[in-house]
Parts: structure tokens; sequence; C-alpha cells
């Protein structure tokens, strides 16, 4: 039989709680509304949306999908955040494809873009995963997550007041060889043009490296690391990261699997920085999707999967609940976000 017909289904018999609307009121701090990962929320009504989330309990949406480029900031703050101001926020980005035809000058251009960006109602910069792995500079050279030359956008966003949510890497085995030792065979297999191994890319360690100094030099800027700061599968590394950057905090955006199959330390991490973490799904308006990380952060739930496909889909493991306490759960649904990010 191929792996990929084995769908096993447990026999093991524990209980499954419904959590059909979050403890606390929810900030999603990291999701997005344009096809494909929103789902084409900007296709439909905004009624049908706002009504999702009502269900949902969601309270205010981060869109992150300016960082596609200003046209597309443009257009949802014209669909999102001016139909519907208190629900939304909309942060923009940066055209890195500009640096190979304005050379010495696109740090500058960037910082001054990000300036109107703010202006136009963005409150918010989004950096996006080629950042680190693809943008390449006007000699056609890779440009490095710390590269000093940048030092105008990081500030800029500092001056602004504007959070920089950054995503510089994905999963680490995503940057190993695709043999039969790594765990995410089959999610690479799906989507080959998600493997960054490493060579011809950079080392994954070489990026998160490289991040942890620019966070470090930019102590004025707060930044925000995607996806359990990119670094879920070593929470002792992203807890030294945030213990050295008071600047920094992190999102749990599309890592509940990673989280999961490391219940205790997960836990414990989360305990000691609940006043650094925000909630985010990334994986657009989903009414099952939100029920089911509900489910992860609230419930002592045993042994279930951690997203909607028959095989879980980010590794082929099953994760713990994590049974936080409320005053943690208020601060990581709520708080912190209402807190950190502007307009909120």
């Amino acid at each position: 039989m191929k792996l990929t017909d084995f769908h096993p289904r447990s026999k093991l018999v524990t209980k499954a709680t419904s959590v059909v609307q979050p403890r606390f009121p929810v900030i999603d701090a990291h999701n997005h509304l344009a096809a494909p990962f929103g789902g084409g929320w900007d296709q439909k009504p905004l009624a049908a949306l706002l009504d999702l989330l009502d269900e949902a309990g969601v309270v205010q949406y981060i869109d992150l999908d300016g960082g596609w480029g200003e046209g597309i900031l443009y257009r949802h703050l014209d669909l999102f955040k001016a139909q519907a101001p208190d629900r939304f926020q909309v942060f923009g980005g940066v055209d890195w494809s500009q640096w190979k035809t304005m050379g010495l000058r696109f740090p500058d251009w960037a910082a001054e873009r990000l300036m109107v960006q703010k202006a136009a109602g963005a409150q918010g910069l989004k950096i996006w995963k080629p950042f680190g792995l693809e943008v390449k500079d006007e000699d056609d050279r890779l440009v490095k997550v710390d590269d000093p030359r940048l030092k105008p956008l990081w500030a800029a966003a500092g001056e602004l007041g504007l959070p920089v949510l950054i995503h510089v890497a994905d999963p680490l085995a995503f940057f190993d060889p695709i043999d039969a030792t790594n765990e995410r065979w089959e999610e690479l297999a799906a989507h080959p043009e998600w493997a960054f191994t490493s060579p011809p890319y950079p080392a994954f360690l070489d990026i998160l490296n490289a991040f942890f100094r620019l966070v470090k030099a930019h102590p004025g800027t707060t930044f925000i690391g995607a996806h359990v700061g990119c670094y879920a599968e070593d929470l002792g590394w992203v807890g030294a990261m945030l213990d050295a950057c008071p600047n920094y905090h992190i999102d749990l955006s599309a890592r509940l699997g990673d989280l999961g199959r490391q219940p205790y330390s997960a836990r414990r991490f989360l305990i000691r920085y609940q006043d650094r973490v925000l909630f985010g799904s990334d994986v657009g308006p989903d009414l099952d999707a939100y029920r089911l990380a509900y489910r992860f952060l609230e419930t002592d739930d045993e042994y279930f999967n951690y997203n909607l496909s028959e095989v879980p889909g980010q590794g082929r493991w099953y994760v713990h609940g994590l049974h936080l306490p409320d005053e943690v759960l208020q601060k990581l649904y709520f708080t912190n976000a209402k807190t950190l990010l502007s307009g909120t």
C-alpha cells in the first residue's frame, strides 16, 4: 500500500470538546482576505464576512494582503477598512522588484512608500518570505535579512508607529533534503514549490540568525515574528530572542500542529511569554478553523487532528490541547493585539 493511501483511524477513546465561541473576544492578528490564502473574500459580500466573524467571535481582523502590492492595499482599504473601520486593519508592503532598477535609491524609496501607505490608511508593514530567500539587489545578489542598507525602511516603520509583521522562513523541514527522513515529505510532495532546500537556498539558521540581528539592531521598531517566530520547532530559540529583544513579539498563525505535538513545552512557553504572543489564524475567515484553534488553546482534549483535512496536512501526527489559563487566553486572544497594533 502506498503511504498516500494510508488513512488510519485512531481507536483511542478520548473526549472531544466543541468550542463554538472563544472564551474571550478575538483579534485575528494574522490573516488574509484575497485568494488564495484568504478564500477570495474581496469578491464576496461584506455583510456575509461580518456575519461569519461575529459567529466566530472575531472582533477585529488584520488583513496582510497589502503586502502583495499597493494596488491590493488600496483596494482592501476601500473594500474593508472604509466600510467597517473598527473591524479591519490592512497592512502595507514593499515592492522588492524595484531594487534592481533603483539601486542605491531603493531603501529610501521604500521608506517613502511606507509613509504614503500609512497616509492612505495602512496600519502596519507585512514582509513576506521572499525576503531572505529570493529578493536581490541591483547587482543580482541575494539580500540578507539584516542588510544594513535597509535601515531607512525599518527606522521609518518605527517612527511611523507601524508594527512590522515579518515572515522570513518556512518550517525547518522545508530546508532539508526531500527524502525518506523528511517529516513533511507528503506536504512537500503535494507542493514542491514550497521546498527551499539548502543549498541552493541559504541555510535555515543563517536566515533566522540574521533576523535576530535585525530585530536587535532596531529597538525603536516593533517586530512581530509570524508563525511562532518562524521557528516553532525550537521554542527555546524563540524564547531566547524574545528575552533579548523587548521590541519583539510573535503570532501563533499556522503552527498549531507544531505547538500541539509538544504540549507541555508549548504551554509553559505561552504562559511565560503571555504578554508577547498574538493570536492569528492564516487560513482566511473559516468558522471551523477558528473553532479548532479555540479547542486547541482552551481545552485539555487529547490526540486530535490539528487541521480540517482527513490526513494532517503539515505532518503525520496529532496534537493535544493546551488548556491555557483564562488570564493567558485573554491576552493571546485580545489584549496583546489591542495594545500592540496601531488603531485598535
